[in-house]
Order: structure tokens, then sequence, then C-alpha cells
């Protein structure tokens, strides 16, 4: 099967009048081999113990750590604050230009409405969180491009290898091979970890935060009833057991006559500690991702914080804009031009990003003055304009002077 792929690739290719260096048959994707996902409690130690591995000089393995960053990705908060910055620069509409300066309106088109665009996009920001991402191209039956994600945890991005068992000390350097920078592509930042490192802890402070709140909630939202009686009566054993059992689901125990129960006294509390702790990891993740803490304080939150945090993202969003610019004309379209999904040479970029408020203001400050075309207010407020409003003095002058009199 592998080597069919490569020959609808090569075959593919041709039609499109592309040129393609590489003749492997191997398909990177199908050699990895499936491993069990361990779903133990994950803490502080296990996150030591997994950089430590990924750290190691001899065979260093990732397996670990990029496991526990998908576990930490199903955090809500964190979640959120991901996709607020991703989804924005995803959105943003793609322009292809030629060398001259003119737009290539045909394979602008084609990208803006391509689905492997937005794939390799969220692959490539993707790697700036999890240190590395390396996408597999392929070609369908029907000559459209198909994104392949390698597994993380089975590459070696420090040292360009692949495993395709990570539980087993066999490896190819993939930036070696044939097919590394047309089928295969690398993207991450060097000597780092990832972003998501620096959020492990506060996600985990967050939910050993979380389980302490849920377990104070079931103690003093629904405390456990008692129930004193004759023990050693098997009779009024099972009339207690019945009883306890009628009156709902809370915990229930039947002690005798001649026994006690207390409840240990600590700290009273009403779960404030814990409160306070998940607010503090929120805001944490909140000034990771996003740069700022938005429309979560409400308490302290107003409207001029909200707006300057909200600046503080774009500059976020503009940064991973420029990112994904390097990436598709340095790495990317190369490879493109290569496989035959694009043709010529071509520099990718976005437009520039516009403060619709302000200029929604300037416009209102020119309205009184000047003419402003109709097409122009729809296309950029989404405003519908059915001409000029005629005021009640020109509206007397088209009339005349006599119809006052």
């Amino acid at each position: 099967m592998a080597t069919n792929s490569r020959i609808k690739k090569s075959t593919s290719s041709a039609q499109l009048g592309a040129k393609v260096t590489s003749s492997s048959d191997l398909k990177y994707g199908g050699t990895i081999v499936k491993n069990v996902i361990s779903q133990t409690r994950q803490d502080i130690a296990s996150w030591k113990k997994a950089i430590k591995l990924a750290q190691k000089t001899d065979n260093p393995k990732w397996h670990l750590l990029q496991r526990l960053y998908d576990d930490i990705a199903t955090d809500a908060h964190l979640t959120s604050q991901i996709k607020n910055r991703t989804l924005n620069a995803l959105s943003a509409p793609i322009v292809l230009k030629k060398p001259n300066g003119d737009i290539d309106e045909e394979q602008t088109a084609l990208l803006n409405n391509a689905v492997f665009a937005r794939e390799i996009n969220r692959h490539i920001l993707d790697a700036m969180y999890k240190r590395v991402t390396l996408i597999e191209l392929d070609l369908n039956q029907e000559g459209n491009l198909v994104v392949e994600l390698i597994p993380r945890e089975n590459l070696d991005p420090d040292g360009g290898f692949l495993y395709p068992d990570f539980s087993d000390d066999k490896k190819l350097n993939y930036r070696e091979t044939n097919e590394f920078g047309i089928w295969l592509l690398e993207f991450g930042e060097k000597n780092s970890l990832g972003l998501f490192n620096s959020a492990v802890p506060h996600t985990l402070f967050k939910r050993f935060a979380q389980s302490c709140y849920s377990e104070l909630c079931e103690i003093y939202g629904i405390p456990p009833r008692v129930l004193k009686t004759n023990t050693h009566n098997p009779s009024a054993m099972q009339r207690g057991k019945r009883m306890m059992q009628d009156m709902g689901a809370a915990a229930w125990f039947i002690i005798d006559e001649q026994e006690s129960f207390e409840f240990a006294k600590g700290s009273n509390t009403n779960g404030d500690v814990y409160r306070n702790l998940i607010q503090l990891c929120n805001n944490e993740i909140s000034m990771l991702f996003s740069g700022a803490i938005i429309g979560q304080d409400t308490v302290n939150g107003n409207r001029s914080k909200d707006e300057s945090a909200q600046n503080m993202l774009q500059t976020l969003v503009d940064n991973d804009l420029r990112n994904l610019e390097q990436h598709w004309n340095t790495t990317v379209i190369p490879a493109l031009v290569k496989i035959g999904v694009l043709k010529g040479e071509l520099i990718y970029g976005y437009e520039p990003t516009e403060d619709k408020d302000q200029l929604w203001k300037i416009t209102q400050g020119l309205l009184p003055f000047k003419q402003i075309d109709d097409n122009w207010l729809k296309d950029k407020f989404g405003v519908e304009v059915t001409g000029d409003k005629i005021t009640s003095t020109q509206n007397a002058q088209q009339l005349g002077g006599d119809f006052f009199a």
C-alpha cells in the first residue's frame, strides 16, 4: 500500500506539471507502532520525570512529556485561551503575491478555500505550544493534498529522529531522507520544551484544588447521615438499612447505641482557599497564552482593562501571523511548488489588520462634510446603505420658496 501511495503522488504531481524528487516507497505515518496510553494521575513528579527523559543525552524520549501536554490540553480554561488566540490567526484571509507585488487571485482563492491550508497553519501554531510539528503530505486518488501529523511522542526534535516505537531505541533520522522538505515538513523552535511546559504546573495545581473543592462540597453540602441502633438486633439493623436507603443517596452508616461519631474539627472554611488557588492558576494560564486576563475578573474588571487586554492579545496574534508567513515562505510554498499544488514564485502574507473602531470614528467625523461611497461603507462595516438622506433644508429648496407662504 505504501508503494501505491507514492505512485499516486508521482502520477498526480506529473499531471500538475511538478518536479517530484522523492522516489521512496516509505510512508512514515504508517510506520508508527500504536502503544497503550496510560491513564495514571499526573503530578509534579511525573512532569519532572518527563522533562528528565526528554533531555537525556543518549536516546532522549519525548513520549511522556507529549502525553502530559495532551493531558493538560483537556483543561477547559487553557483550551479557551488557546482557541481565542489560534482562531484569530486561522480566520485571517491569506494573500498570495507575485514577486512584482500583484496579488495572484486564483491561487489566493485556492488557499483560502483549501482544507489543507488551514490544517498546515494549525499544525504550525501547535509547534509553538508543543515544541515540534512534523507533517507528512500526500495526494489522494483525486489529486487533492492530504496532511497527516506524525505523532509527536515518537519524535526527538533536538536530534531529528523518528522512533517508530518509542519504547524501542530503533530510530530514523528523518532530516536526512529524500522526502524531507517536500513530503515531510518540520516546524518548531529549537532549544525549547514548548509553551505548554510552562502551563503544566498551573494546570496540575488547579486540578488538585478542584478535587479538594469537590470533596469539600460533598462533605459540607450533603453531610453523611448517622443512625444509632442496637447493632446486635438483626431486625433493627434491617429496618435501619431500609430507612437510610429510602431517605436519599447521601452517605450513611449505622453505629451501635453505645458508640459515638464526631467530625474531626479542622479550620473553618467555605472553600475560599481552593477558589483562590483555582483563580490564581487561571490567571497564570491567561497571562501565558493571551498576555493578559480578558473578561474574567468580574469584581475588579472594567472596560479599559479589557480593551488593553484585547490589544495585547492582538499583538500576540499579529506575531503568530508573522510566524506563519515565515514558515510558508521558507518551507511550505517551496514544497507545494515541487509537489505541483502551487505554481510560480509566490509570497505568502496577510492583509494589514485595521482598527475598525477607530476607522468608524473617523468616518463619522467626515460624514457631515464629505460624500462617502455606499459600497465602501457596506464592505467595511456591513452597513446597508441606499443613498443619501434628504434634509429638511434640501427638501424645502426642492419644493421652492412658495411652499411656506
